[in-house]
């Protein structure tokens, strides 16, 4: 716990950091693990599914804490995005979707259905 309340406070009074370790999705995904969004989430006809639980949520049983667009480096119309996701019961997780026209309807269809989005923005004052 102490770890994680460091790690934390390390993010909060370094906002460098956070654009760094965000840079990739793998380093996304790795920076959100290490912070409790370890369940992987995936769309279904019946709504968000936990892929460690396998329980099913409907859209109002969520709320995206964060989210985080990346262009492919070889290809910039390679979008992808990373929700971060927590559900009413505690389950932390992420989802990863297309950007664009090559996104799944169901992930969208279930977004515009989500009542809380949140988008946190690290403000770098050095800029």
């Amino acid at each position: 716990m102490k770890k994680f309340l460091y790690y934390i406070l390390s993010m909060m009074h370094n906002p460098s950091n956070d654009k760094r370790e965000m840079s990739t999705m793998i380093s996304c995904l790795d920076t959100l693990d290490k912070v409790g969004f370890s369940t992987q989430f995936k769309a279904t006809s019946l709504g968000l599914q936990s892929l460690t639980t396998e329980r099913i949520y409907l859209p109002e049983q969520v709320k995206v804490v964060n989210f985080y667009r990346f262009e492919g480096e070889s290809n910039p119309s390679d979008n992808a995005i990373v929700f971060a996701i927590e559900t009413y019961n505690g389950e932390k997780g992420t989802l990863i979707d297309a950007y664009g026209p090559n996104n799944d309807i169901r992930i969208a269809n279930f977004m515009q259905e989500v009542e809380h989005i949140e988008k946190k923005v690290v403000k770098n004052k050095s800029l």
